[in-house]
């Protein structure tokens, strides 16, 4: 595994977008500082860049450098959670703009996912994961269900054995604030 994270460690310096699975669906991703790369993510997916897009970090460390704060809540949902999840954290800092909502606040999730975790990992930065499908169409539960168009537009593909794990369902999302509010976005 390590030679191919090597791999995709070096395009996403490079600015690259790559295409791999995660604990939930198949990903488009890319280095989440790295605005012209985010732009790519958009283009691909014949996304609008009025919509936010979800991150990945290896773990809280990780988040706790993205956001201003981290409100006490989300510490104990990331503990106790037992299913993938989107936490929205106000402030995000250190990021591309394009991937900040228009609130200043940011998704993260922080994946069940040996391969997942372990890229995010040597990136030493957040990764963006978008669904691997154009805007609109359904998200790819596994890699057989990702169109040609999208194979076709990253510039590096996950080998399909990375795939194991994946639950073939999005993340639930929910955003918190500073001072103990919950918005559940999607159950």
């Amino acid at each position: 595994m390590k030679e191919v994270i090597e791999e995709a460690v070096k395009i996403l310096k490079d600015g690259g977008v790559i295409l791999y699975p995660t604990d939930t669906v198949w990903g488009i991703g890319c280095d989440a500082t790295n605005s012209e790369a985010v732009a790519k993510v958009f283009a691909i997916k014949h996304r609008s860049e009025a919509k936010s897009l979800v991150l990945l970090a290896c773990d809280l460390d990780m988040v706790a450098r993205h956001v201003k704060e981290i409100p006490s809540i989300a510490i104990d949902l990331v503990e106790v959670n037992d299913a993938p999840m989107t936490i929205v954290y106000p402030g995000a800092q250190g990021l591309a703009p394009e991937v900040v909502a228009e609130d200043g606040s940011v998704g993260i999730r922080i994946p069940d996912h040996e391969f997942c975790t372990a890229l995010v990992r040597r990136l030493r930065k957040p990764l963006v994961s978008t669904s691997a499908n154009i805007s609109g169409e359904p998200a790819p539960a596994s890699f057989k269900d990702i169109s040609p168009d999208i194979l076709s537009a990253v510039d590096w593909c996950a080998p399909r054995r990375f795939e194991a794990g994946a639950s073939g369902r999005a993340s639930q999302i929910i955003k918190l604030g500073l001072r103990g509010e919950v918005e559940i976005i999607r159950p």
